[in-house]
């Protein structure tokens, strides 16, 4: 097929424009994260005396997410469970879920579908850090270091990845992010494939006004104790 030059120019623009956004959008999760790095000092430095004081073992959990592409990276947060505890019991459920063969209230009661319920893993500091959300906080550096944007799709663990159709490794397509539309309109309310398809919604809209107005919308998730993962 012979392209136009009508149709050579409206693709160079795309192109241009694509460019343009991933650069405000990086210019953005960097200075962004620096100034919430920079303000949350004081509550970090509190939140890890208070995880070594509460159980043994490191302040930081760090876990291999995939990112952009499927490409692995270490995912930060703060520890919220007993340290080297058995994970089995997770992959499980969460691959249940994915295969939609998971109960309906599996996860409702602990806030999210990929929370278990009466997890014992969970430190008494690590259930009051994951409701409140601070234990996300490391995953500023994530966003520095450009494995993760401020938002995007949730970063997968490489055993959910294990079992998606092929339509879910197009949300790999998209660099993840600490927040999202699923975080802040869907949580616990609906399917893997739901959120999912958000995912996709997300990345076809996506500009830095929708960006903004997603991490507007995560202040009062977190605030009410619904946005946290």
């Amino acid at each position: 097929m012979q392209h136009t030059p009508y149709l050579e120019a409206n693709t160079e623009v795309a192109l241009t424009q694509r460019k343009l956004y991933h650069a405000g959008k990086r210019a953005f999760d960097v200075t962004l994260s620096l100034v919430a790095l920079a303000l949350l000092s004081p509550v970090c430095a509190l939140v890890a005396a208070l995880i070594k004081l509460d159980s043994a073992g490191p302040v930081f959990f760090r876990q291999t997410r995939l990112g952009l592409g499927g490409k692995p990276f270490t995912f930060y947060k703060f520890r919220t469970m007993q340290h080297n505890c058995d994970n089995n019991v997770h992959q499980n459920y969460v691959q249940a879920l994915i295969r939609n063969e998971a109960p309906d209230n599996a996860g409702a009661a602990a806030g999210g579908g990929y929370k278990l319920v009466q997890d014992r893993r969970i430190t008494r500091v690590g259930a009051i850090l994951r409701k409140t959300s601070l234990d996300e906080i490391p995953q500023l550096f994530n966003v520095l270091k450009g494995e993760m944007s401020l938002v995007g799709p949730r970063p997968p663990l490489p055993y959910e990845v294990e079992v998606y159709q092929d339509w879910h490794k197009k949300r790999l397509d998209v660099i993840p992010g600490i927040t999202g539309l699923w975080q802040v309109q869907g949580r616990s309310r609906v399917s893997f494939d739901e959120m999912v398809r958000m995912d996709l919604d997300y990345a076809a809209q996506s500009s830095l006004w929708l960006d903004l107005k997603i991490i507007v919308l995560t202040i009062p998730a977190v605030l009410t104790g619904s946005g946290a993962r």
